[in-house]
C-alpha cells in the first residue's frame, strides 16, 4: 500500500520561498507519475504540477515560472520549490501519485499560507 508524507508547509511573507517535500513509500517509486494538488478554502483541489515518471514535466498556468517539481527517486521523494509566494497561493498541498494502472494515491496534506 501506498504511504505518502507531506511536510514543509508554513507561514511566509509574499514573495518568499518555501519547498514542499512528499516521501513515498510502499512500492516502486521510478513507475509511478507524481504530482502536487491544491485546495484553497471554499474551492476545488486543482493540480498544481506534475512529474511523470519519465522525468516530464507539467506545470498549472497560475504558478508556471515560481514552482519547480523534482524527484529524486533514490530518495523516494518529490518536491515542490515555490519561490515568489502570493496569497493567492495559500492552500493546503496535497502530494499525489498514480501508477501505470491508473490507482490513485494521496498524501494528508501540508498547509501553505501566504501572508503579511
Amino acid at each position: 500500500q501506498v504511504q505518502l508524507v507531506e511536510s514543509g508547509g508554513g507561514l511566509v511573507q509574499p514573495g518568499g520561498s518555501l519547498r514542499l517535500s512528499c516521501t513515498f513509500s510502499g512500492d516502486t517509486f521510478g513507475l509511478y507519475n507524481m504530482a502536487w494538488f491544491r485546495e484553497a478554502p471554499g474551492e476545488e483541489r486543482v493540480r498544481v504540477a506534475t512529474m511523470l515518471a519519465n522525468g516530464l514535466t507539467i506545470y498549472s498556468d497560475f504558478v508556471m515560472g515560481r514552482f519547480t517539481i523534482s524527484r529524486v527517486d533514490a530518495e523516494k521523494t518529490v518536491y515542490l520549490q515555490m519561490n515568489n509566494l502570493k496569497p493567492d497561493d495559500t492552500a493546503i498541498y496535497y502530494c499525489y501519485a498514480q501508477d501505470l494502472q491508473n490507482f490513485e494515491s494521496w498524501g494528508q496534506g501540508t498547509q501553505v499560507t501566504v501572508s503579511s
